[in-house]
């Protein structure tokens, strides 16, 4: 979010986007910041079922909001959908605080045309640090590669979601806010208020949110297992399947990403697949494309 200002900032002032992968230090404080305003907040709120519930139901449902949409939908097109669905789910996946549709899914097609090379925009062989969060604190990734997303830079109110990416997280975070205090005010029973569930519903859910997104990158290059001889570091992870709804099994991705489905074997778990399979039975999704034959079979 507080990129965004700085964006917003750097336009005003006709400052150009720059091209230096130094980390721009303006970007590293408010994030470190949030981060030390959670650790503090763990010791100040208590945590009561329903603040629980509320962290773990927005966790899942933005998190199949990126990986179904964010990344099966806008950054590989596995699967086609009316404009409505469209912008609902781009705007869910928004809130979650990780850029606008446009800017996560242009960088995302660039990592595959250049995997593991300099011009990944997250590589994994610049390090952990690199590819886990290094890559998106420095000025040269902040701009939305537009040139790379133009399918989807036709309609404005993509547009409009992704230049002003703050909105959905700030909407998120107020509606949270709101619930907490509606609760506080009828049912007291439940032990939450206003900043609580703020804290926990919001604050807490969005950075374990981005950290497990982000693992993606990081881990998903450096820890599991290979079935498919890919070009890159790739490797399959049934933690992180399970943490990203399908995600984990990201060897399989990078062999063939033109599938809905990343969990090719029987017992690889894809909850993001079962679901999008579910929109497709009720008509909100078509077109749902499944990996090649020999790719089930060689996982089989």
């Amino acid at each position: 979010m507080w990129l965004q200002v700085l964006s917003w900032v750097d336009a005003y002032r006709g400052k150009p986007p720059s091209s230096s992968e130094e980390i721009a230090w303006l970007r590293v404080v408010p994030v470190v910041a949030l981060h030390f305003i959670a650790l503090i907040g763990l010791f100040i709120f208590d945590v009561t079922l329903t603040d629980a519930a509320v962290a773990v139901g927005l966790y899942l449902i933005r998190m199949f909001a990126i990986t179904g949409f964010y990344h099966r939908y806008f950054a590989h097109k596995t699967f086609k959908t009316g404009r409505v669905n469209q912008f609902f789910w781009a705007a869910v996946a928004a809130s979650s605080a990780q850029r606008g549709p446009l800017w996560w899914a242009a960088h995302h097609r660039d990592h595959h045309r250049h995997t593991e090379t300099p011009a990944d925009p997250h590589s994994s062989k610049k390090g952990f640090w690199w590819s886990h969060m290094g890559w998106i604190l420095c000025d040269k990734h902040f701009a939305t590669r537009t040139s790379q997303i133009r399918d989807f830079a036709k309609f404005p109110e993509l547009v409009w979601l992704d230049r002003f990416d703050i909105a959905a997280p700030v909407f998120l975070a107020i509606m949270t806010f709101l619930l907490g205090v509606l609760l506080e005010t009828f049912y007291p029973n439940l032990g939450t208020n206003g900043l609580q569930l703020l804290f926990w519903g919001f604050l807490i859910s969005t950075l374990i949110l981005l950290h497990v997104t982000l693992s993606i990158n990081s881990l998903a290059h450096r820890w599991g297992e290979r079935t498919f001889e890919t070009n890159d570091s790739s490797r399959n992870s049934l933690w992180l399947a399970l943490l990203t709804l399908g995600e984990g099994w990201h060897n399989n991705h990078h062999y063939y990403c033109g599938s809905t489905r990343q969990g090719f074997g029987r017992w690889q778990i894809d909850i993001s697949y079962y679901l999008l399979r579910m929109m497709s039975a009720l008509g909100l999704i078509w077109d749902v494309r499944e990996p090649p034959a020999h790719a089930v079979k060689n996982k089989a």
